[in-house]
């Protein structure tokens, strides 16, 4: 099984930074996974639904540490792609013989 399409919407909400929606195979669509700013850095949180008790339950999760990881290697690469090519390159000074005195 192969992530064929990653689509991150960015968002600053004090841990959340992005909604997630994956392809896989590109025929099966996962939507509402997050990435989440913890203690130990970025990582992928699966959707999940919240029960009455208040706890969280994952609606849909990869069976074993190997995919988990695939997916949050990919979904963290294009979420860095993203929001790197978002930060505007500060404008670079203009060389220094434009403010030479022309005499």
């Amino acid at each position: 099984m192969d992530i064929t399409d990653v689509k991150i919407f960015p968002v600053e909400e004090d841990k959340l930074r992005a909604y997630v929606t994956i392809t896989l195979d590109g025929c099966f669509v996962v939507r509402d996974l997050k990435v989440i700013s913890g203690a130990a850095g970025l990582f992928v949180a699966m959707p999940a639904k919240k029960r009455k008790d208040g706890s969280y339950k994952d609606i849909a999760h990869p069976l074993n540490a190997e995919t988990r990881e695939r997916f949050e290697k990919i979904v963290l690469a294009e979420y860095e792609k993203v929001t790197n090519s978002m930060v505007s390159p500060r404008p670079s000074a203009p060389p220094v013989e434009a403010y030479a005195d022309p005499d």
